[in-house]
């Protein structure tokens, strides 16, 4: 420890990323990135903000791109919150809406960055354990709690809730904020977005880094009742408040303009995915249901941490967890068809060796 550092940070268990490996030949499935390019039409609208306006700030409430967001799903701009990917936005969220007396609670398998942002903020939380086919019982959120959050569909897992089950779990915590993360909604089930004007206490979070092909450029948004936006935004003015560049404004606008290339985008990669999960369980694995951009899967034969060494000496990289439960899993990014067909051929190689 270093004796400079605060306590805050002396204590902390920071998130570790997926890998970003430098070489270049390497069939990365890993990280859930989109392997399709983002829109067109996004490219050129940033490609237009390099111009000597760059000498200015940006608007600082992003005001086009809310006013986009809020058209698009039917909401008010003072129910969208705009930040530097759902990352951003969670980690406000955390602090603005998520810090109560009770715990708050979240799924024992999900995102990783839940109890880092807990330990950063000193918040009490309760993880509490998914069933035994890795399934949240909305029946075990039923208890006193400070707040709820969980993704949807779920991650690593895959696994996705109907709107109606969520709708009964907003109905039996009315007096705490449900944060719904949806950072794979766009490639299966229902946004629970259609629930914000009924739920006052609903939040859902997304993010234009899967679906919409643009990780590198960060941006991610809230949609929720009008109050619990203005938390989110009162943190985010004490914080940064030029959060968004001129480039991720334009980029993000056109991107939602488009349409047509976002759909056929998504398709392509819930197509292959139905594809993927038909060969892997030819192949004995057994594959969890999935309603995002990538399988969860295990094989009854192998090692999960064998098998991705051993993808890793054919150049493709898988994201294999080493928590408890799912040790014996790997989390596999659904690729282009040639990827994927690569993906198949190494694991051929390896059963059969």
């Amino acid at each position: 420890m270093n004796r400079f550092w605060s306590s805050v940070v002396q204590n902390l268990t920071p998130y570790v990323p997926g890998e970003q490996p430098k070489q270049s030949d390497l069939v990365k499935l890993n990280t859930n990135e989109n392997p399709y390019p983002p829109s067109p039409r996004a490219l050129q609208a940033m490609a237009k903000e390099a111009t000597e306006t760059l000498r200015l700030y940006p608007d600082p409430n992003a005001d086009r791109l809310k006013q986009t967001l809020a058209d698009y799903y039917r909401v008010t701009p003072q129910q969208v919150f705009v930040g530097n990917g759902s990352d951003e936005v969670l980690a406000h969220t955390f602090l603005g809406l998520l810090k109560h007396d009770l715990p708050l609670l979240f799924p024992d398998i999900s995102y990783s960055f839940y109890p880092v942002y807990c330990g950063l903020y000193d918040i009490d939380y309760r993880m509490i354990p998914l069933n035994e086919q890795f399934e949240i019982e909305p029946a075990d959120y039923a208890v006193p709690n400070g707040a709820i959050i969980f993704p949807n569909p779920n991650a690593p897992t895959g696994r996705v809730l109907p709107l109606s089950v969520i709708e009964s779990m907003l109905k039996q915590n009315r007096e705490s904020v449900v944060v719904v993360d949806e950072a794979y909604i766009d490639f299966g089930g229902e946004s629970a977005i259609a629930l914000v004007d009924q739920y006052p206490n609903l939040l859902v979070i997304q993010t234009l880094s899967k679906s919409r092909s643009l990780a590198g450029l960060r941006v991610g948004f809230a949609v929720g009742n009008a109050e619990l936006i203005e938390a989110l935004e009162r943190v985010k003015n004490s914080f940064n408040s030029y959060p968004l560049d001129r480039f991720a404004i334009s980029g993000a606008v056109a991107a939602f303009e488009d349409q047509t290339y976002f759909a056929e985008s998504c398709q392509r990669v819930i197509a292959t995915r139905g594809f993927l999960a038909e060969r892997l369980n030819q192949m004995g694995f057994q594959v969890l249901p999935s309603a995002a951009n990538f399988l969860f899967v295990t094989h009854p034969d192998w090692d999960a941490a064998e098998l991705a060494a051993r993808l890793r000496e054919q150049a493709i990289i898988v994201r294999h967890f080493k928590q408890a439960r799912i040790e014996q899993f790997l989390r596999v990014t659904i690729g282009t068809d040639e990827q994927t067909q690569r993906l198949l051929d190494a694991l051929g190689s390896i059963l059969n060796s």
